[in-house]
């Protein structure tokens, strides 16, 4: 089994707080305290710092955080194979635009096998970092950006990202100016999505941010944001595979295609790659 001590250090890496740690892990706080400091002694480095009361993580508590991450994960895919039992179980993670459009196609017939356990999480890309982080999830299919150097990832597809208005709308199979694209009101993803993300990195290289629209809906389901703007609330950008089921018109910014990769992700010298191929391998035939 994973050391108890690893077990504190990749809390206090989680929580980058000794207090919290102590509570999630119900012992006391100097009892954390002492763990790191075995671990300190052990590797002979320093593991974390504090810089203006701020803890923060040494190079070498990254390096160890990752090495202690991978042997979480290949120690319960030990232990599940160890069980000999039918049952192949998976946890999957999607982002939202993914889970919605994409990742049921490979669901459904992943879970039609009666021997198939699965769990999917669908949420945004922050988050299933986090729980990839955590040893919660196998792999996620994840659209926009992640740490690739820190990640183990797989690419799935290309996908178009496009403005979508309602039928009759005035940007409606144009392409528009920033100007003319800032006059409209924008319904748009939560902070932390990866299509809010696309957009506002998109938005930065002209200095315009989200706020510069004239006015802002934030709404974190597509389904309602797809309603809203075919009822005529405003605008707002998706996957082209996305606007092509919702029946809305297109448009595009002046002078600027984007396209954004689908991976799946995952923690890096794992067993991942095997279990990503077992879910693809039921997956129907489909065209991206």
């Amino acid at each position: 089994m994973l050391d108890f001590r690893l077990e504190t250090f990749l809390s206090v890496c989680n929580t980058m707080n000794y207090r919290k740690s102590a509570e999630l892990l119900h012992i006391t706080q100097p009892a954390v305290t002492q763990h790191i400091q075995h671990l300190e002694q052990d590797y002979g480095c320093k593991l974390f710092l504090y810089e203006n009361r701020q803890l923060k993580k040494t190079k070498a508590a990254s390096i160890l955080e990752q090495y202690a991450q991978i042997m979480k994960r290949n120690e319960e895919n030990l232990f599940c194979q160890l069980q000999n039992s039918d049952i192949t179980s998976l946890h999957v993670g999607a982002t939202k635009t993914v889970g919605e459009c994409v990742i049921s196609q490979f669901a459904e017939p992943y879970i039609a096998c009666p021997n198939h356990e699965l769990e999917l999480v669908v949420d945004n890309t922050t988050h299933l970092l986090e729980l990839i982080d955590d040893c919660k999830l196998d792999f996620a299919l994840i659209e926009g950006n992640f740490d690739k150097t820190k990640y183990g990832y797989r690419l799935f597809s290309w996908e178009p990202f496009v403005g979508v208005c309602a039928p009759g709308h005035p940007f409606a199979g144009r392409s528009l100016s920033i100007p003319e694209l800032l006059t409209e009101a924008i319904i748009c993803r939560e902070e932390g999505s990866g299509t809010r993300a696309i957009l506002e990195n998109k938005l930065s290289d002209y200095n315009e941010s989200i706020s510069h629209f004239r006015r802002t809906i934030c709404i974190n389901s597509f389904s309602l944001i797809l309603e809203y703007v075919k009822k005529g609330y405003g605008i707002s950008f998706v996957y082209e595979i996305l606007a092509k089921k919702s029946g809305l018109a297109t448009f595009q910014i002046e002078n600027c295609e984007i396209e954004r990769e689908f991976n799946f992700v995952y923690l890096k010298n794992t067993c991942a790659e095997t279990k990503i191929q077992h879910f693809l391998n039921c997956k129907p035939d489909i065209k991206m």
